[in-house]
């Protein structure tokens, strides 16, 4: 017998050849090879790598109740903090907030201001674009929740039209 064959009873086995096979399923990332050669058959398979387990995360916990009620620094909103009411303008989105058109211009508008529906409140910059906030309905603007410049998070309170 020499290196490159073993006998196992009526065939012969080509081990060189198996090598090879399994070299070849190395390098080609396969998990199983066949070849045939006459009456002969070789076939060389590995189990495939198991996939990573999958992670399970455990769910954030639910965040605490909020106990102490919403206060408003006076400096934002005047010497007088209305109480937020339904009728609070909320932000639809993320982004900073700006009370008028430019630093130079009047605000859109100001405490006391009877506003229509569709007047422009106040406008909101998120990633580069001009969101403007308009008044719901028509109405007295009651407080200014926020400062020109100020970064405003979803259903932020803005601006109290009653």
């Amino acid at each position: 017998m020499n290196d490159t064959t073993e006998n196992t009873g009526a065939m012969q086995v080509d081990v060189t050849l198996v090598r090879q096979l399994a070299e070849l399923l190395d390098t080609t990332q396969l998990t199983e090879i066949e070849v045939e050669d006459g009456s002969r058959r070789i076939r060389v398979a590995r189990k495939a790598a198991q996939a990573a387990p999958v992670a399970h995360y455990a769910p954030a916990p639910a965040p605490a109740p909020v106990s102490a009620p919403l206060s408003i620094p006076q400096a934002e909103v005047g010497a007088s903090a209305p109480a937020i009411s339904a009728s609070a303008v909320k932000s639809p989105m993320v982004g900073t907030v700006y009370l008028a058109a430019n630093p130079e211009a009047k605000p859109f508008s100001t405490v006391g201001q009877k506003v229509n529906a569709g007047d422009t409140l106040l406008i909101i910059e998120a990633m580069k674009v001009m969101n403007t906030i308009v008044a719901p309905s028509a109405g007295t603007v009651t407080a200014i929740l926020v400062e020109n410049g100020q970064p405003v998070e979803f259903d932020q309170p803005l601006v109290v039209v009653e």
